[in-house]
């Protein structure tokens, strides 16, 4: 039985027997700068010990913050019936349904969620799901590679910037040539875009709403993506698409997005859901499980996986992907959510989001030296010019109460004093009402 020693006598017969006689000597493998600072471990408690103590270390959070803050990720109300069915003993365990005969309803659950997410996009096919936005991106760009045979990607510089340092992370021993283009007013500069593009171009990147919450319209982008031979990827956020034109009617390839806003909680780290889709001509290049209906021998119709061609079958360099994996019950929730909405309760979704994010900037706009940037139009997430650093505004709006917002410093040299604000359909007028009446007085 495995036990850690609380004495030095103990610790030396340990390293005794597996022949170290230091631990230096167990660790000299490793780095001086890796290796770990202390063994002063406290004496172990109870169970009930352990409890308590960790409760009183996750009172010290600041939890019950009333949100403003999105950057990509969004406080969505989730009705109750998703965790009811999600729930269900029946979801637990199930990883890759490899054997459809003993597998046929989470093949099925697959296939539907794979049908909204078509239906979402406006293309033609959608994979099982991969870990997040930023890796729906990342693989979304290695497919457009692929389908193309050249390495030049052009993005704007309005995708989150955590999806584009994911980006570069994933391909820092790759051979793909990154082209940054700014925006010009909250909105992808064409002129930037155009001047790029050229026969060793891959694809273009753009995302609607941007991260500055800017909407929008990149079919002109599109278009002249394709005279190149290249291909169109577009990040979206899904509520969005209630309201906004979806990447099949702006003439995407590709399309990604997080799907956390589909009936996931928030939470540090996930999981999450990355979700893509693409036009019927590009899908065998897609990466991850893709779920197919057919019919049995008798012509009874059943599912089963298809056009798969990854890493687990024996590709190896060859793979389409090597990092996807299986967000199933994740995709699950996103399913559940999407139905329970339907296309009319997506619609009236998207448009309270817009409504609730415009009238807290008509608020917003009473405060004196708040100004809210309004050169382009938005959905529910906006950009605020503050007088102070943002940061520091954004760190007393919590004593206040209020997440109030992601200060776009951290990511965007030049714009310390700007925050980025979101609203969903979870923020009240009244409580808009307050947050603009504690801004005003911590400004």
């Amino acid at each position: 039985m495995s036990y850690i020693p609380h004495t030095k006598e103990q610790t030396q017969e340990m390293l005794k027997a597996i022949g170290a006689s230091s631990i230096d000597e167990l660790f000299k493998d490793i780095r001086p700068a890796l290796r770990p600072r202390s063994f002063d471990i406290p004496e172990g408690l109870s169970e009930f010990d352990v409890i308590e103590r960790m409760r009183a270390l996750a009172s010290k959070n600041a939890t019950g913050l009333i949100n403003f803050l999105g950057a990509g990720f969004y406080d969505h109300y989730i009705p109750a019936a998703v965790d009811a069915i999600t729930e269900r003993s029946e979801f637990y365990t199930a990883y890759t349904p490899y054997q459809p005969e003993c597998s046929q309803g989470w093949l099925q659950a697959i296939y539907e969620y794979q049908t909204a997410i078509c239906e979402l996009t406006g293309l033609d096919a959608a994979n099982a799901s991969l870990y997040d936005g930023g890796t729906a991106l990342y693989e979304a760009a290695l497919m457009a590679i692929r389908t193309t045979g050249r390495n030049k990607i052009i993005m704007d510089s309005g995708v989150n910037l955590i999806y584009r340092t994911m980006l570069y992370t994933y391909t820092s021993n790759l051979s793909v040539e990154f082209v940054e283009t700014p925006v010009a007013h909250g909105q992808s500069s064409r002129e930037e875009i155009y001047k790029h593009l050229d026969d060793k171009t891959a694809a273009v990147i753009v995302q609607n709403p941007n991260f500055f919450g800017t909407i929008d319209d990149h079919s002109d982008i599109a278009e002249k993506a394709h005279l190149c031979g290249a291909l169109v990827i577009a990040s979206v956020y899904p509520v969005s698409l209630g309201l906004l034109k979806t990447p099949g009617e702006i003439g995407a390839d590709i399309a990604t997005g997080e799907g956390q806003s589909l009936g996931l909680p928030l939470s540090f780290g996930g999981p999450y859901l990355g979700f893509m889709a693409c036009k019927k001509e590009f899908v065998r290049k897609m990466p991850g499980r893709i779920a197919g209906a057919t019919v049995d021998k008798d012509g009874k119709r059943g599912f089963v996986l298809t056009l798969q061609a990854r890493e687990q079958h024996i590709r190896r360099e060859r793979a389409t992907s090597n990092i996807c994996s299986n967000e199933a019950l994740c995709a699950l929730r996103a399913i559940v959510y999407t139905t329970l909405l339907g296309k009319q309760g997506l619609k009236e979704l998207a448009q309270l989001n817009y409504e609730r994010s415009e009238f807290a900037k008509n608020e917003l706009d009473k405060i004196k030296g708040v100004e809210v940037k309004r050169s382009s139009p938005t959905f529910n997430e906006f950009t605020l010019a503050l007088p102070r650093n943002a940061d520091k505004v954004v760190a007393e709006m919590i004593d206040k109460g209020f997440a109030a917002g992601f200060p776009l410093g951290r990511f965007y040299k030049g714009m310390d004093n700007y925050l980025l604000v979101s609203t969903t359909e979870k923020r009240t007028e009244e409580e808009i009402k307050e947050f603009a009446e504690a801004l005003r007085v911590v400004i």
